[in-house]
């Protein structure tokens, strides 16, 4: 099987982090599709690391909810189906509204407006590029969202999702996972954090939410 550009050889320095970022980016751009096995022999020699480095990275992708294990512990990339998707934006909703309901009673919820709008910005400036990009302007957008907070015990609950967000992108495709990237719908979480009204923050991220699960599973 030929290399392709995610799983080309890797330099000689933080060998198991670079290995994590190449499988990350196959699995998620689709080189390495759902159900696909994990076999170690082929992808060390791709990535020209040794088997135990690769294993590393492999536990870690597990972790992150890109990899599962099936019978006899092999791994593959993990699939994902309707309901699973519905269930990881129902946390999400749950963890963002808290996350704003925090913000809207801190007394820097000004400042906090500010960098959500900046981050607003760099999505409107990744809309023009590919699809790679976009995702990670709308997930630096949400996860931005979660460490405003100051709960670091709510970030850590949604970063231990986002290899899950990830993978909910890949079941849906490109053209069904842009939909859910508008400018105007994150424009609105955001005018509602500034207004202070708790419940319509929690209301317009739980419409957030269930629009984007309806969308990638519809």
């Amino acid at each position: 099987m030929a290399a392709t550009a995610a799983l080309l050889g890797l330099e000689k320095t933080s060998l198991r982090e670079q290995a994590l970022v190449a499988l990350r980016r196959a699995i998620t751009s689709g080189e390495l599709e759902p159900g696909r096995h994990l076999v170690e022999t082929e992808l060390s020699e791709r990535l020209g690391i040794s088997r135990g480095t690769l294993r590393e990275a492999l536990r870690q992708l597990q972790q992150e909810g890109l990899a599962s294990a099936g019978p006899r512990g092999r791994l593959s990339v993990r699939h994902l189906d309707a309901k699973e998707i519905r269930d990881i934006f129902g946390v999400r909703a749950a963890l963002e509204s808290l996350a704003a309901q925090t913000l809207i009673e801190q007394p820097r919820r000004a400042r906090a407006v500010g960098e959500l709008r900046a981050a607003i910005e760099s999505m409107e400036d990744a809309s023009g590029r590919g699809l790679e990009d976009r995702i990670e302007a709308d997930l630096d957008f949400h996860r931005l969202l979660c460490r405003l907070s100051g709960n670091e015990t709510l970030l850590h609950s949604w970063e231990s999702l986002e290899g899950s967000i990830r993978m909910s992108i890949m079941f849906a495709g490109s053209e069904r996972a842009t939909e859910n990237m508008g400018i105007d719908r994150h424009r609105k979480i955001v005018n509602a954090i500034e207004s202070g009204d708790a419940a319509l923050a929690r209301e317009t991220i739980h419409d957030h939410m269930d629009g984007a699960a309806r969308t990638l599973v519809s």
